[in-house]
């Protein structure tokens, strides 16, 4: 199974040196990032479930949740180049689980809210403390693994999305279903708390267990360090240099801004807005709704990991990315289209997540291919952090929308033509920059 985390690469040095070196580094970094992103999407979009009880509680229309679902990229948007900055200075294993830790105690806090306005600072201070966790992991495997092996890791790491919607929504919907009234509390109260226990122990779990640098891992032989670095300096070396002056205008910084701005537009205005998708196709029960929300991401996780390899074996970027924001957009269509239908509504939200919970991971190879150094640092947070107030506009949209129209409809629609645009974008990308 090892060998399904590496890819023959073609480098300088015995093939055989190479794939054991790479499958030591997978093995002990990968189920840690992937088991931290399962936590952190599981924090961050577990309020839509919370939704389905606490809207009445506290007296939230769809407009004021939509908007405090995602003030969360507020937060999030100010503190992400600072944040990644520090990591660079102080090492992805403090800070990773610094992340970790502060945004699991404000997560549990959220339980105590009591109001639509403290509704709204507590989704900005979690997004204030998850700040630099994304580009911050993606900066982290750009230092041990080179281009031409680091998309399908970056797919595996993505899984812990697909996991998070797997695991997390019959999970929070047998949390609503089956706590309600406990101690005295309501289900969604219960949410929160308990979901934000994972975290705290994946935070301790990196603090303990990860290094920052090739370096310093005692777990690798002398040879298996001068393989990986000699891969690394080779890959740093092919890198134009961007200072950092430079960098929020830069062309193609621009245009992979924008790119990722769509796409999380789309992928945080389903996943907030999924478990009420269902109820408006005919189904009511909480644990009925979490385990039907687990479906799209079956097909997610299984969309990406495929794709990923097939674009590493295939040194190419660009096509394989255009393609999956078009069967995002054929999917929310269709999404609209067979509203009426849970079955067929249940086919056309997987379609959707195919492509949605596939392009990050494939997105982030192209500013890792182009982007090295302090520059990469900066640069990945300044893409991310600017993308990411798409996370606010996404669920706002829709909850502005559904207020207006009582109806999700058109703005699932829109979303689906920026996805459209995004397909077209990403061939102003030069394929000499990104293709390796």
């Amino acid at each position: 199974m090892a060998s399904n985390l590496t890819l023959t690469a073609p480098a300088i040095g015995d093939a055989a040196l190479d794939d054991q070196a790479y499958s030591k580094v997978a093995w002990r970094i990968v189920p840690l990032i992937i088991a931290a992103f399962l936590a952190a999407y599981l924090d961050r979009v577990n309020v839509g479930f919370a939704k389905l009880q606490m809207a009445a509680d506290l007296g939230l229309s769809d407009a004021v949740y939509g908007v405090g679902a995602g003030i969360f990229f507020f937060g999030y948007f100010i503190f992400e180049v600072p944040s990644n900055l520090m990591l660079h200075r102080v090492g992805a294993r403090i800070w990773l689980a610094r992340i970790m830790v502060t945004w699991g105690i404000i997560s549990a806090l959220t339980m105590l809210v009591q109001s639509p306005m403290q509704f709204y600072v507590a989704r900005f201070a979690l997004g204030l403390a998850e700040a630099g966790f994304m580009p911050g992991v993606i900066y982290y495997l750009s230092g041990w693994f080179p281009s031409h092996r680091r998309g399908r890791v970056v797919g595996l790491y993505f899984i812990g999305l697909g996991l998070a919607g797997f695991v997390g929504g019959p999970l929070s919907g047998l949390i609503l279903h089956s706590m309600s009234g406990v101690a005295g509390l309501a289900g969604w109260k219960w949410l929160f708390l308990l979901e934000a226990v994972p975290s705290i122990a994946v935070g301790i779990a990196l603090y303990l267990f990860l290094e920052d640098r090739v370096e310093d891992a005692a777990w690798l032989g002398s040879d298996e360090k001068a393989v990986i670095q000699g891969d690394l300096a080779r890959d740093q070396a092919r890198k134009p240099v961007v200072p950092l002056v430079r960098l929020l205008l830069d062309r193609n910084v621009l245009l992979m801004t924008g790119i990722f701005f769509i796409g999380n537009l789309c992928l945080y205005g389903l996943g907030f807005w999924l478990p009420t998708l269902i109820v408006h196709s005919g189904v009511k029960d909480p644990l009925m709704i979490g385990i039907m929300s687990s479906a799209p991401s079956i097909c997610g996780i299984a969309t990406m990991v495929l794709v990923s390899r097939s674009s590493d074996l295939r040194g190419e970027r660009r096509w394989h990315l255009a393609a999956l924001f078009l069967v995002g957009a054929v999917g929310l269509t269709l999404s609209v289209l067979w509203s009426s239908s849970p079955v067929l509504t249940l086919v056309a939200l997987c379609l959707a997540t195919m492509g949605l919970t596939s392009i990050p991971p494939l997105f982030w190879n192209l500013p890792t291919a182009i982007l090295g150094g302090v520059s990469a640092a900066a640069g990945l947070a300044v893409i991310n952090s600017f993308a990411n107030l798409s996370g606010f506009f996404g669920p706002a949209i829709v909850g502005w929308v559904s207020t207006a129209t009582g109806g999700t409809g058109a703005a699932i629609l829109f979303l689906a033509g920026t996805m459209c645009v995004a397909s077209g974008m990403i061939f102003l990308i030069p394929a000499r920059l990104v293709n390796r």
